[in-house]
């Protein structure tokens, strides 16, 4: 049987059923194109209708679709695909007026992970880009804000009970199905506003029935929500493989928290040989989610459930008696307690990259480490407030950076510093525009002379401002001529590490 999802995907925007205000949105978004050029962000939670009112754009619209997804395992290949169709001319694309929609699914994976090529560098292709672009996403805010602001955004909401009735009634009677109003509705109250879990539900439990009843879909649910503990047992001590197996479809988890519950439980109950059997398969498990979250291809769930269910319980040797107190996975746990360290941690990160043209992952495994070793307890200050001042650190951030407790007044006073420091730069890097009249009139020939001499001695200077430090790592002043100044900041306000070097 075919995917109703897929068979009953709308093809017009007339179609898109429960977000009427944000459909009409998105059609004077492309309407008005011309006019304001920009991209627009089309979020909200799975399966309220986002990608399929965007594909229903583009049949209306009569615009060719070139689709990609942020979660790609090369998301630099994406973002190279991304800027090659959003560069075109319209007069090279076909379609009406010349235009061609790219989609690209999965947004909001661009600022999870910047090893994907960076959000810096999708926002400059969206702001440059000569082809509509819609962005679709889950997690609105969990893209950079820069991305955000570049683009005209449209949220769509969980869809209501009485917009998903009809559309399963539809499918009802386009597949043949009879069924009780009662059993369609019950079925709109469990998906809580998702409409294309909804149809998946009706498919899966008409597949079962030859009249939908309201029983149907109450057996359904109680089939699908078996205990964890329950399946844990059966699991280690009980089920074959298959039986392991088959057990696992009654279990409301993801197959990566399965596999958690899993791994922390076994070696309650297993032991030499048939432990080290058990974590090999766990191993297995592992390497196809991995490969689920590089490619977004869900089929591979199967293998790693495959795995972690009959591969587990085909390790068991002998029979396993008696109670076990099983127990929630220690990662959770560990996650909750270094959540706060793991925000900052990255929030520093994306800063830094943001900075530097990194990616996220970089600047987290590599940089990071970097500076906290040069500034180790703010040993060297003048290094500290530097970097403070180029990465926009707080107290907090200082602390975490180099050790050091965020209340101490050494820490306060470096962010302090940082601050004078951003302002100082922020005139320098004006070109001294509001005094440029005063002191060619007041300098005369004699600028031009001066000027010459300070570039010799801004080259030595420079050379040894960071090397000239007092016996409490106090950097000496900061040289008095304006090309010194130059001569140690790069152009473009593209500073950063070089700052430090």
């Amino acid at each position: 049987m075919t995917d109703w999802t897929e068979t009953y995907r709308p093809t017009t925007l007339s179609e898109v059923r429960g977000n009427n205000k944000a459909r009409d949105q998105l059609e004077e978004w492309a309407e008005s194109w011309d006019d304001h050029r920009k991209s627009v962000i089309v979020h909200g939670s799975p399966g309220v209708g986002k990608t399929s009112a965007a594909h229903a754009l583009a049949n209306d619209m009569g615009w060719p679709v070139m689709e990609l997804n942020a979660s790609d395992s090369r998301g630099a290949d994406v973002i190279e695909k991304i800027a090659g169709e959003a560069a075109k001319s319209g007069t090279l694309t076909a379609g009406e007026a010349g235009r061609r929609l790219v989609i690209l699914d999965e947004a909001d994976n661009f600022h999870g992970n910047a090893d994907y090529g960076g959000s810096r560098e999708v926002t400059r292709v969206v702001k440059d880009a000569n082809q509509p672009i819609v962005l679709v996403a889950n997690e609105f805010y969990d893209m950079s804000q820069s991305l955000r602001n570049a683009c005209e955004t449209i949220e769509f909401r969980d869809v209501s009970k009485r917009s998903i009735v009809p559309v399963l009634r539809d499918i009802c009677r386009r597949e043949g199905v009879e069924f009780e109003d009662e059993a369609l509705e019950k079925i709109a109250e469990s998906t809580s506003g998702d409409l294309r879990s909804a149809v998946n539900d009706l498919q899966a439990v008409a597949e079962e029935a030859e009249r939908l009843t309201v029983d149907d879909v109450v057996t359904s649910e109680r089939d699908t929500t078996e205990g964890i503990f329950d399946f844990l047992d059966a699991l280690i001590k009980e089920e074959d493989a298959e039986g392991a197996l088959r057990a696992s479809y009654d279990v409301d988890e993801t197959p990566d928290d399965l596999l958690n519950w899993i791994e922390d439980n076994v070696p309650k109950d297993y032991e030499g040989a048939e432990l080290a059997d058990a974590y090999e398969f766990l191993s297995n498990a592992d390497r196809w989610l991995g490969r689920v979250r590089a490619t977004q291809d869900y089929s591979y769930w199967r293998y790693a459930t495959d795995n972690m269910t009959a591969g587990v319980a085909a390790s068991r040797r002998g029979d396993k008696g008696g109670w076990t107190r099983y127990g929630p996975p220690s990662y959770w746990s560990k996650l909750g307690r270094t959540k706060g360290t793991r925000n900052t941690r990255d929030s520093i990160a994306e800063r830094i990259a943001e900075r530097e043209g990194a990616s996220v992952a970089t600047a987290r495994r590599e940089i990071l480490p970097f500076l906290s070793a040069m500034t180790h307890h703010c040993k060297n200050r003048d290094l500290t407030v530097r970097m403070a001042a180029a990465y926009d650190l707080d107290e907090s951030e200082v602390s975490f950076v180099t050790g050091s407790g965020k209340d101490t007044n050494k820490v306060q006073s470096i962010v302090a510093d940082a601050e004078e420091r951003k302002t100082e730069r922020a005139v320098e890097h004006s070109g001294n525009a509001f005094f440029e009249a005063d002191r060619s009139s007041a300098d005369g020939d004699d600028g031009s002379a001066d000027t010459n001499d300070g570039d010799s001695a801004g080259d030595s200077n420079a050379q040894q401002t960071l090397a000239s430090t007092d016996a409490d790592g106090e950097g000496t002043s900061e040289p008095e001529s304006d090309d010194t100044s130059t001569a140690d900041e790069p152009d473009d306000d593209q500073s950063g590490l070089n700052d430090f070097f």
